[in-house]
């Protein structure tokens, strides 16, 4: 049996996550192949299943990129899945559900008046792309960024700043085939007032457990989910209050932080495996 792991070009042999899950695989008896998912050359029909894991660039190329899945037939996550996630507005749709979402203004005309610390970034990016953490006093700053995405025909994001991360950072539950796998803590990445990055960024992450609120928040997040799902990575912050309320749902190309649980390469392994 074969399973191509899709990539992306500058990172073609999918880097040490992919690799963890190849020797994986290879104990079951299943070969693992990366390959780039815009590799011109490739038959993706010859594979018995394709996973979607390190294709970081989709989002300067989405409708590529969904037009790829959408022709690709066992697919996981299935091309729907990944409509659905690759951009942002999902947390709108998860919002009106009841589930606890980070505060959102959408498209909003100008800057929040009211907020001391708020964070601009587009519906679609990965990364912290495109995105920015503004406070009071950087409004000239702060509306260029507005004006220049909205410019640029993309849906914007306003969500206020809540200064928990800056000590309890961000909460990574980990899911695999609907069942809770492990959890990661990432630190906090934005500093007030930098402006908007060069180049994609991400923080240092930890191994910790979840506390059975934010179990209980990531399962009502993934119950309003759609379709049938190899791998989740539910995002969690602190709310104003304590409470853990939702950044993102990753279901499209989140790292697994395979590397901070011993049995979660083989968990997912085997998840991969089952479906062949």
């Amino acid at each position: 049996m074969r399973v191509a792991i899709a990539t992306f070009s500058v990172i073609p042999d999918g880097g040490a996550e992919a690799a963890l899950l190849r020797g994986e695989l290879a104990g079951l008896g299943v070969e693992a192949v990366p390959v780039p998912w815009d590799d011109a050359d490739t038959d993706w029909t010859a594979f018995d299943l394709v996973v979607v894991r390190s294709t970081w660039d989709y989002t300067e190329r989405r409708e590529e990129f969904l037009e790829w899945a959408a022709g690709v037939p066992r697919l996981r996550n299935a091309a729907p899945v990944l409509r659905w996630n690759t951009d942002k507005t999902y947390l709108r749709e998860l919002a009106e559900a009841g589930v606890p979402v980070v505060p959102t203004l959408w498209d909003p005309a100008d800057l929040p008046s009211d907020w001391d610390e708020y964070v601009i970034k587009p519906s679609v990016s990965c990364g912290s792309r495109d995105t920015a953490r503004w406070r009071r006093g950087d409004e000239d700053r702060a509306r260029a960024h507005l004006r220049r995405l909205r410019g640029e025909d993309r849906t914007v994001m306003v969500q206020p700043y809540l200064s928990a991360i800056d000590t309890e950072g961000e909460t990574a539950l980990l899911f695999c085939d609907g069942e809770f796998s492990h959890a990661a803590r990432k630190a906090a990445i934005l500093a007030p007032g930098a402006g908007v990055p060069d180049r994609p960024i991400g923080g240092d992450t930890v191994p910790v457990e979840a506390t059975p609120e934010q179990l209980a928040v990531a399962r009502e997040v993934l119950a309003h989910a759609p379709g049938d799902l190899l791998y989740a990575r539910v995002d969690l912050v602190p709310g104003p209050d304590g409470s853990p309320v939702l950044l993102e749902l990753e279901l499209t190309e989140p790292n697994l932080f395979l590397d901070h649980d011993p049995g979660a390469a083989a968990r997912y392994a085997k998840a991969i495996a089952a479906r062949l």
